[in-house]
């Protein structure tokens, strides 16, 4: 339907009208979900072309469209591509929408990550959390939690990672319930985060609590139920 869509806009409208151009983010949005990055990125790319030229570089649709592409390089794992575009976008962003619209806040955590799988943790960690700390707001920026975890865990902060293992217990708890698989393993998270900081005092309960749920809750011989065993 995407397809049928944009070729008979482009026979209606013609190949630069916006409506076209938004049926081409479109098509090229629902490629890259479905893993079909091969005819993904030449349509982004292209989308741009035409919408910089049409719209300017800092036109918001211009703009969405260039995270767009960052972001499907960034899933074809070119990082030489995806780092410079998302840097662009969110200077172009910020000076256009200002640092604290949801737009720029996920580009400044899609950079950070892309950051983070780079190895440049210094400069990933500031990204990821000016973006975290907008994730109560902005559903879309919930990836962000895990990724900063982890960016702690890497650098070794694990002073800065313990109060976030916390918070996210505490909300998944409130959320979800203290026995729904994704709250476990938050606790195992946050146990594994006490025993990393040698809290022991506090990390053995934590792993002795989430043994005995995991048992209950998936049985004595699932997997996760193993990996509690063994922590």
């Amino acid at each position: 339907l995407f397809e049928e869509t944009l070729k008979l806009t482009k026979a209606k409208l013609g190949p630069e009208h916006p409506n076209t151009l938004l049926s081409m983010h479109s098509l090229a949005a629902v490629y890259r979900q479905d893993g079909k990055l091969d005819l993904a990125l030449p349509l982004f790319e292209e989308t741009l072309k035409l919408r910089k030229a049409k719209l300017g570089p800092e036109h918001p649709h211009t703009l969405f469209t260039m995270n767009s592409l960052a972001a499907a390089y960034w899933s074809a794992k070119q990082l030489d591509k995806s780092i410079p575009l998302f840097e662009e976008t969110l200077k172009r962003q910020e000076a256009k929408l200002g640092r604290d619209h949801p737009q720029t806040l996920l580009t400044a955590g899609n950079l950070g990550a892309n950051y983070q799988d780079a190895g440049r943790l210094a400069e990933a960690i500031p990204l990821l959390e000016e973006a975290y700390r907008a994730a109560t707001k902005y559903p879309e920026l919930q990836f962000v939690g895990p990724r900063l975890l982890h960016a702690y865990a890497k650098a070794g902060k694990h002073d800065l990672a313990l109060p976030l293992y916390e918070e996210t217990l505490k909300l998944q708890k409130a959320k979800l319930g203290p026995e729904h698989p994704s709250t476990l393993l938050s606790v195992n998270n946050l146990a594994a985060a006490y025993h990393a900081a040698g809290k022991f005092d506090l990390a053995l309960p934590l792993l002795e609590e989430t043994l005995k749920l995991r048992k209950a809750k998936l049985g004595p011989e699932h997997p996760d139920t193993l990996r509690s065993m063994n922590n």
